[in-house]
C-alpha cells in the first residue's frame, strides 16, 4: 500500500500547516511507503488508513 504525497500535503494545508506541507512536497517521493516513513507520519498526526481512503481531490 502506498500513500500519494499529494494527499498528504493536501490533509497538512487543510490544517493551515503550510511550512510542513511544503517540507514534505520537497522530500517525501511522489508514493509514499507507510511502513518506511510510519516515524513521520506520525510525527505529521496523520494516520495512514485516512490518507487512502480519502477521495482524490
Amino acid at each position: 500500500m502506498r500513500i500519494a504525497r499529494d494527499r498528504i500535503v493536501a490533509a497538512l494545508r487543510d490544517r493551515g500547516q503550510l511550512a510542513r506541507a511544503a517540507w514534505v512536497e520537497r522530500e517525501l517521493p511522489e508514493q509514499v511507503d507507510p511502513a518506511k516513513h510510519s516515524g513521520l507520519l506520525a510525527t505529521l498526526n496523520l494516520n495512514p488508513a485516512d490518507l487512502v481512503d480519502a477521495p482524490s481531490q
